[in-house]
């Protein structure tokens, strides 16, 4: 046997019931559906979630959490990040959005301490962490928070 040879058995795909093609075939007149009512009707038939007029579980369960509308939304770059600046540059909101590292509107910029960096960097940002600022001005840069 090969793989032209091959064929799938004979009645493997059983064809969907035609309903509504008369009286004779045993599903025609009402297809099915029963004489009235709701879901007789095309486009019959209940809501997801409905529970016959009974409170829906979606209401009776409390509702919880709360949205501070006043968040402020805070873009967080590691230290490991400023490696694609060149030793002495100025690492300031401006250059993190050239560089991609900064997208779409922020309301702040926070440096962290996490990896490790080895250029100068003059860094201008709005918050630091205490290990960030460590290791820059461990590598001999500055960090001036605005």
């Amino acid at each position: 046997m090969k793989l032209h040879e091959l064929s799938r058995p004979s009645k493997s795909r059983k064809s969907s019931r035609r309903l509504g093609r008369g009286v004779g075939t045993g599903r025609g007149k009402t297809a099915g559906r029963g004489s009235n009512g709701f879901n007789s009707r095309s486009g019959g038939g209940v809501r997801p979630g409905y529970e016959g007029g009974q409170m829906p579980i979606q209401r009776r369960l409390p509702k919880g959490g709360f949205t501070n509308i006043f968040k402020k939304q805070i873009a967080a770059i590691n230290v490991r990040d400023l490696l694609r600046f060149e030793s002495g540059s100025l690492v300031d909101k401006a250059a993190l959005v050239e560089a991609g590292l900064v997208k779409g509107r922020k309301d702040g910029i926070k440096l962290l301490g996490h990896g490790d960096i080895k250029v100068a960097l003059n860094v201008k940002i709005n918050h630091v962490s205490k290990a960030a600022r460590e290791k820059i001005e461990a590598a001999g840069g500055t960090v001036e928070v605005i």
